[in-house]
């Protein structure tokens, strides 16, 4: 199968459970981090029961951070502000949106069809992922969102592509995140909910982490994913 892009791919540390990967997870690190942030992650979600997974890491483009007083950082778009639904950089998350479009093609060139591929991702990662899962003609196997928002949630409806519901959508949250506050995120799980889609929702006793019930939440999740 040949699939195109005019998207240059972004740079990618991989992660291969067993041999043949039967499954992709594409997972989006957060603000200035990179993609070794979360690959110590995989020997502690796995489970000796599922198939073999290709993890796929990339590295978010370096970016000027209005925000962090301009300074040059990793991330998948710019923060141009406080105030929640004006924050976010649309056209960098336009740009981050075809970069992630680019990664799912090139799984799907290696054998990895979009209904065996999760897409995650972490804080401003995990904005992109709903953002992404949001606009999806074909369906991932399912979204994980993890201590993050929904950019524009209020105007969600308007991308909302109707197939997109038939993803599935972990989302989990800190009760004292200072970074993305509580309510930003149920607000923006309850945004989902009304338009369809099937969010499993936690909050944990934690700060803009993740924390050991998480993980195991998770792999619960997406050990369901992986049943069907």
């Amino acid at each position: 199968m040949t699939i195109t892009t005019d998207t240059p791919l972004l740079d990618t540390v991989e992660h291969e459970t067993g041999a043949s990967p039967q499954w992709s997870v594409l997972w989006l690190h957060g603000l200035g981090a990179d993609g070794h942030d979360f690959a110590p992650l995989v020997p502690e979600l796995v489970r000796p029961d599922w198939p073999a997974l290709r993890f796929v890491f990339p590295h978010a483009p370096v970016r000027a951070v209005t925000i962090n007083n301009g300074v040059r950082m990793r991330a998948w778009y710019d923060i141009v502000g406080m105030d929640f639904p004006t924050r976010a950089d649309s056209a960098g998350i336009e740009e981050s949106l075809a970069q992630v479009d680019a990664l799912i093609a090139r799984e799907q060139a290696r054998g990895i069809a979009p209904e065996r591929l999760l897409l995650a991702g972490f804080s401003q990662g995990g904005a992109i992922t709903l953002a992404a899962g949001l606009r999806r003609q074909v369906p991932l196997a399912g979204l994980i969102a993890l201590s993050t928002y929904l950019p524009g949630a209020s105007q969600a409806a308007r991308h909302r592509v109707a197939a997109a519901t038939a993803q599935p959508v972990f989302m989990a949250h800190g009760m004292g995140d200072p970074v993305i506050p509580l309510i930003h995120a149920e607000q923006s799980a309850q945004a989902l909910g009304e338009l369809g889609f099937d969010v499993e929702w936690h909050r944990y006793p934690m700060a803009h982490q993740v924390c050991a019930e998480e993980i195991r939440d998770l792999g619960d999740w997406m050990g369901r994913r992986f049943a069907l």
